[in-house]
């Protein structure tokens, strides 16, 4: 999700309602993982959430009577967008399949780096100072949180790299697509209704991650109550951090998403130690936390 500061300054029920949402959000990649463990896979994962993300949307729209009409530049855009959207989130939950929650949310959270780079590229914009000097910092934070060098684990880097390459690899092939859709979005789809772009998202991951079940041979459901638990859990979590944020938050006077929102990989953090017994080193904790702040202040940033 971008990070767009606010218009005016946030009352204590936005604020409250902004850490909600980052707590559902995160919340859900820690069910999913529930649901990984006992059976189901990313992408039977990734057509309940959303198919039904996509039908909540849709059914909000209908009782906002919200008219739909799409130029031919949506139309040529809005499926791109899409699918990028489904890869993005078939890669993000391979992550948290392969890697602590926490861990694939912080490399995932790396998204605003590559933003920057797909709007120089395809764009020609060249990246704001702050952006310049968040970067290293960022990438720092994140070497810190992923004990890249292995001292944290005991491993080495060539341990540690066998241990978590994969899961890497794919949370940031999610931040790269998700920073493409993001630069996308704001030059050839801003205008559109943001329920009606979030539908339509839906929709086209959904049929993304189905067309992937039917290469894969079929749905992989879990296997026991538990995981059944988390992927009804992960779906309704996602579902519902969607509906608040197109329902909600507009009556509180916010505009788009907030930075505070970047605090998803904290919630993370604590409820992957508390339901999932993961935990990492006090050094780690350090780098998840100056990610976590940098990206913060990327989108606190005057505009």
């Amino acid at each position: 999700m971008a990070a767009v500061i606010p218009a005016r300054a946030l009352s204590g029920a936005a604020f409250a309602t902004l850490l909600l949402i980052a707590l559902m959000m995160g919340a859900n990649h820690v069910a999913a993982r529930i649901a990984f463990n006992h059976g189901a896979d990313v992408a039977t994962a990734v057509v309940f959430r959303s198919t039904v993300t996509a039908l909540v949307i849709v059914a909000i729209l209908a009782t906002q009577r919200v008219r739909v009409r799409f130029t031919a530049r949506h139309k040529r855009f809005l499926p791109a967008i899409g699918l990028l959207i489904g890869v993005q989130s078939l890669c993000l939950y391979s992550a948290v399949a392969r890697l602590p929650v926490a861990l694939a949310l912080l490399a995932f959270n790396t998204y605003p780096i590559w933003t920057a780079l797909w709007s120089a590229l395809v764009y020609r914009q060249h990246p704001e100072k702050a952006m310049l000097v968040a970067m290293p910092v960022i990438l720092a934070g994140l070497a810190l949180a992923l004990d890249v060098l292995g001292a944290a684990s005991g491993l080495g880097a060539a341990g540690q790299w066998s241990r978590i390459g994969a899961g890497v690899g794919f949370a940031l092939a999610a931040a790269a697509t998700f920073g493409l859709a993001l630069v996308l979005t704001q030059h050839e789809a801003g205008d559109v209704d943001g329920r009606v772009r979030t539908a339509t998202t839906m929709a086209i991951a959904g049929a993304v991650a189905l067309a992937t079940v039917g290469v894969q041979g079929g749905f992989h459901l879990p296997q026991a109550p538990a995981g059944w638990g988390g992927l009804a859990a992960l779906t309704f979590l996602y579902g519902t951090a969607f509906t608040i944020m197109f329902t909600v938050l507009p009556r509180l006077g916010v505009v788009g998403n907030s930075a505070i929102m970047n605090v998803e990989p904290v919630f993370a953090l604590v409820l992957g130690w508390l339901l999932l017994g993961q935990s990492i080193a006090p050094i780690q904790v350090v780098g998840a936390l100056v990610v976590v702040g940098a990206v913060m202040v990327l989108g606190m940033r005057k505009r």
